[in-house]
């Protein structure tokens, strides 16, 4: 076992790993690797703020279903950013319990 120390939740990252909207049964989109956590989760939050906002707009409106498709979108969005942020956490909390480290 190795006694390095754990990188700090600001140095974290996503990895990338997670797709969202599938066309033809293939990933259209991915979340991109690289990308520090907690601007992650901001930029989810912000999606989800929306999501929240188009579906007030679309219990609303009776004419149309496009708040209800982008709000649809918006949160597969955020969900994708969110579960690469999990993978991220759990892979730490598995090194810092194995004592595994990169």
């Amino acid at each position: 076992m190795s006694n390095t120390t754990p990188p700090s939740p600001s140095e974290l990252k996503t990895i990338g790993l997670t797709p969202f909207i599938y066309c033809s049964n293939q990933a259209l989109f991915h979340v991109s690797r690289g990308v520090p956590l907690a601007d992650a989760l901001a930029q989810a939050s912000n999606l989800l703020f929306l999501v929240k906002e188009l579906a007030v707009d679309a219990a609303y409106a009776k004419d149309t279903d496009r708040h209800a498709w982008a709000a649809h979108y918006l949160t597969a969005m955020s969900k994708a950013v969110i579960d690469d942020v999990a993978k991220v956490l759990d892979r730490e909390a598995d090194r810092e319990r194995t004592g595994v480290t990169p």
